[in-house]
């Protein structure tokens, strides 16, 4: 399993700065928010939409119920058509596959393109540990890594940095990378795009090797499929020789069939558009047409320990369509950086403490990124529960209990810092169990209302808790007592 980042510290203190920066708050309001009306109005066109959902989520449940049968049959189909499947525990073993793999061809360079798994295994860094220099060439990846910067949104990496910034990223590192900006370079849009398109195609034509993700695998013909908006992706498939992708392994569809669905969902839900641009599909190798040498690295990472989980494992229908971000009050203000991981947002604060445990204060502190207002289940395409798995994991860090890790149910302890937490809701519980006690203080507390704080005393615990949000008020009256008065109201007029 990866990594949490070195130094990084848990969600909150990590989204402090985010919070306090009015301009990366205002980049991401004005992009979220755009996103999210454009979404709106293209699933709106489509009756079927909610029946489409269902089969979604269906169709994954499916085949997360058989992985292991369609795994088998996707690298039968992979072999027949002239590819070579690895499969990869950890990522370390990845990084080391397709380090030896690029190593095995003689070259020391190569592009990449559509890959969040090779973020979450760290194969750039991999790959320059090496001697392999590795080009991002989607463009907001490029963005980013000419930046010496870090993806912060599953679909617009660079969604943090406007016009401006960007065009000063480009004078001052893009000479350093290959071609330099052209003299002279505004914000314009077309102008950010030329150059950018003027850099890659150096890369594309002189590359021999490529790193792809996918964002499907379709089982029954071993074909790949990458779905994007600039054409990039397709360069980066068919120009080199040698082309390897490496895969999450619950990315792999049964049938044809069950791809048209998702070829509905995903750009409907991701960039609001009816279908793609360029959808690129391959199976295998074919003489005289596209890379000679395929390879498939079919990635599990912490995935296999996901599945083990009856409520977690829903997190792996996911599509990375990036609606959840878009529409989460708590990733407009925070960021993508503050999540630590490759997959920010709702879906990161789910999958990422599954992937890699809660061992860490980052990862134990992901399940509480969440204001829990089922937002990002309400837009999900594939339905996925996100504040029931939410719940659930905060549920884990805070009593700990039984998971799957590399396969073996293991017993782990609760994290540290959530003992006030443990105490507030064990005594809840022998409350609710216990109505004569719960009635009395509820009495207790309706009158001594006007003696209750707003906030309650910092440092501490529950000063901590408190220190964002307002106390609740106390009714002048319990509820059961008003009830037991008034049966609900009919007898109001008693009083």
């Amino acid at each position: 399993m990866t990594a949490v980042p070195l130094g990084m510290p848990a969600f909150p203190r990590a989204a402090e700065s985010a919070v306090g920066d009015p301009v990366l708050r205002g980049n991401l309001r004005h992009a979220t928010h755009t996103i999210r009306a454009k979404r709106a109005r293209a699933v709106a066109e489509l009756d079927d939409w909610a029946r489409l959902r269902a089969a979604g989520a269906a169709v994954k449940d499916r085949t997360l119920r058989h992985l292991g049968h369609y795994l088998e049959q996707l690298e039968a189909s992979v072999t027949a058509a002239g590819g070579q499947v690895h499969w990869a525990a950890d990522a370390a073993e990845a990084n080391r596959i397709v380090t030896g793999l690029v190593r095995a061809t003689g070259e020391r360079e190569v592009v990449k393109v559509k890959s969040m798994a090779t973020q979450e295994i760290g194969l750039n860094e991999a790959l320059t540990a090496a001697g392999i220099t590795a080009y991002e060439t989607d463009l907001a990846e490029l963005i980013v890594q000419l930046g010496d910067d870090r993806p912060s949104h599953i679909l617009v990496p660079a969604i943090h940095r406007n016009r401006g910034e960007i065009r000063d990223i480009f004078l001052r590192t893009m000479a350093r990378w290959g071609r330099p900006a052209p003299d002279g370079l505004t914000d314009d849009p077309a102008q950010l795009a030329e150059a950018a398109r003027l850099h890659l195609r150096e890369k594309f034509l002189r590359a021999k090797v490529a790193v792809s993700g996918a964002n499907f695998m379709v089982a029954e013909t071993g074909t790949l499929v990458v779905v994007e908006s600039e054409g990039n992706g397709r360069m980066c498939l068919t120009l080199p020789e040698t082309l390897i992708s490496v895969v999450g392994l619950e990315k792999v569809v049964p049938t044809w069939r069950d791809l048209e669905v998702f070829l509905q969902l995903l750009p409907r839900s991701s960039t609001a558009e009816r279908m793609n641009p360029y959808t690129s599909m391959w199976t295998g190798t074919t003489a005289g047409d596209g890379p000679g040498a395929f390879h498939l690295v079919l990635l599990d990472n912490g995935r296999t320990d996901a599945l083990a989980d009856q409520v977690g494992r829903q997190a792996l229908r996911c599509i990375r369509c990036s609606a959840c971000l878009n529409v989460c009050p708590v990733y407009e203000r925070a960021g993508g950086h503050a999540y630590g991981s490759a997959y920010p947002g709702p879906i990161g604060a789910i999958l990422t403490p599954q992937l890699r445990g809660t061992a860490t204060a980052l990862d134990a502190s992901l399940p509480y990124a969440s204001s829990l207002c089922g937002a990002c289940y309400e837009v999900c395409p594939v339905a996925i529960d996100i504040p029931e798995v939410l719940v659930h994991l905060r549920e884990r860090v805070v009593q700990g209990g039984a998971v799957t890790r590399q396969g073996a149910r293991v017993t782990i302890r609760p994290a540290k810092g959530h003992a006030a937490e443990r105490a507030a809701m064990r005594a809840a519980r022998w409350a609710f169990q216990h109505p004569r006690a719960l009635r009395a203080a509820e009495r207790l507390a309706s009158r001594t209302r006007a003696a209750h704080p707003s906030r309650l005393p910092s440092p501490g615990p529950a000063g901590a808790w408190s220190r964002g949000r307002d106390l609740p008020a106390v009714p002048a009256e319990p509820f059961r007592d008003w009830w037991q008065r008034t049966r609900g109201g009919r007898q109001e007029g008693t009083r």
